[in-house]
């Protein structure tokens, strides 16, 4: 009978942590969830290539500046 009783608790205990880890990553993660390892934030749209007025991913002109490949 404290078997069914424990097991109860646990899910409850498990259930509870999961949503409670969800709406907390939610509504306040942590810093490196908001931006690249380079400091672009994610969802920044494209910028406008000056020369030939294609778009260019923001973490393409990021890498070009910073010097990496």
């Amino acid at each position: 009978m404290w078997q069914r009783l424990l097991l109860r608790f646990l899910v409850a205990f498990s259930a509870i942590a999961s949503i409670g880890g969800l709406l907390w990553m939610t509504f306040a993660p942590p810093p490196g969830m908001k931006a690249t390892a380079d400091g672009v934030p994610y969802f920044t749209p494209p910028v406008v290539h000056p020369v030939s007025g294609a778009a260019v991913p923001m973490e393409t002109l990021v890498r070009h500046y910073k010097g990496g490949k």
